[in-house]
């Protein structure tokens, strides 16, 4: 593993360069902010007319539309959600991009998979912060910043690295420290987490564990603060410390089932099926499936979706916050780009 701090990278290989972001979510919004405090001549591709537009000139950027954007940039910034790209890419990017630039990703999913195949002419990179587009904002504006994973897929100009270093510097990386990685890991890694850990596997088991509750009769709302609101004060343990600060807050009770009963609720069975998970992942089948699913409508997604929504532990969640004062005065929940949240910041982006 290599790591880059600040004191390893800089701005000079995007000095007089122009770098183009495409989408302004959650992510898109981060960096091209960071990036214009840092020096960097910045200009944000959006639909004229829509709420990006008017929100990034509002935040004192240059707008223009994609295709416009990509024409004048030395670097092209592609920050839309997964399934947006190709079409902007073929329509706006492929058309406008010039021999020599760089094409960026913050998730590598659609070079990985095949989605976008990118000229030969140009680098192709990849810098993934790892927490959502408003903590990278936040951390910058501190002095501080989110640790990053960055990537070369492809070199075509002999200084892929230098500018990928400098594009991560530029938006605060290098104070959290930057990590070399691939395009096949960083993709495959998220995915998986999301699947099998992060979403897939925390949701259905705070259900699962709130449904054997209720099933035997306890109160839905006890349940409920047991199974998932619950859930905050360990992942914030975890988050800080790891499983050295849980158990050090956490009882001797707590600890003691956690040891005896944790392996019973997830054991060597359900490893084996995070291998499956993973195979599908790698295999490019659940790429396909996705690609498949976003052509198609989203019909089963939304079904699933709605399926979600309409749990019990929705209803009785949402009237127990409503007596949560912390909750209601924090504003807008965080949001996670890899994983927790990008449903919603689809849903932010793809107004954009």
């Amino acid at each position: 593993m290599t790591m880059f701090f600040e004191k390893d990278a800089s701005l000079d290989a995007l000095d007089g360069k122009t770098v183009a972001v495409v989408g302004y979510g959650s992510q898109g919004r981060a960096h091209a902010n960071n990036l214009h405090d840092s020096g960097v001549d910045v200009v944000v591709g959006a639909r004229p007319g829509g709420p990006s537009w008017e929100k990034a000139q509002k935040d004192g950027l240059r707008v223009a539309t994609p295709a416009e954007a990509a024409a004048q940039a030395d670097l092209i910034a592609i920050l839309l959600p997964d399934m947006q790209q190709p079409g902007v890419f073929e329509a706006d990017i492929r058309p406008n991009a010039k021999p020599g630039s760089a094409i960026l990703f913050a998730h590598g999913f659609n070079v990985h998979f095949g989605q976008i195949e990118v000229p030969e002419n140009v680098d192709v990179i990849l810098v993934a912060p790892k927490g959502p587009g408003d903590l990278v904002r936040r951390q910058y504006q501190e002095g501080k910043g989110v640790p990053c994973l960055m990537a070369v897929h492809q070199d075509a100009t002999g200084n892929a690295q230098e500018v990928t270093l400098a594009y991560a510097h530029g938006i605060g990386g290098t104070r959290g420290g930057v990590i070399t990685t691939t395009f096949a890991e960083e993709t495959e890694t998220d995915l998986f987490g999301e699947q099998a850990v992060l979403c897939g596997g925390a949701t259905e088991l705070v259900v699962r564990g709130y449904e054997t509750l209720v099933e035997a009769g306890y109160q839905p709302e006890v349940a409920y603060f047991e199974c998932m609101h619950e859930l905050k004060l360990i992942v914030d343990l975890l988050y800080e410390g790891g499983l050295a600060k849980m158990n050090q807050f956490i009882s001797e009770t707590a600890q003691y089932g956690d040891f005896t009963r944790g392996p019973k609720i997830v054991d060597g069975d359900t490893k084996q099926r995070m291998k499956a998970v993973l195979e599908e992942i790698t295999s490019g089948q659940f790429a396909r499936e996705w690609a498949e699913e976003y052509k198609a409508g989203l019909g089963k997604f939304r079904q699933m979706e709605n399926g979600d929504l309409e749990h019990p532990i929705e209803k009785v969640g949402a009237a127990l916050r409503k007596q949560m004062s912390w909750i209601a005065d924090s504003g807008q929940p965080q949001t996670t780009d890899t994983p927790t949240a990008q449903a919603e910041q689809g849903r932010q982006r793809s107004a954009a």
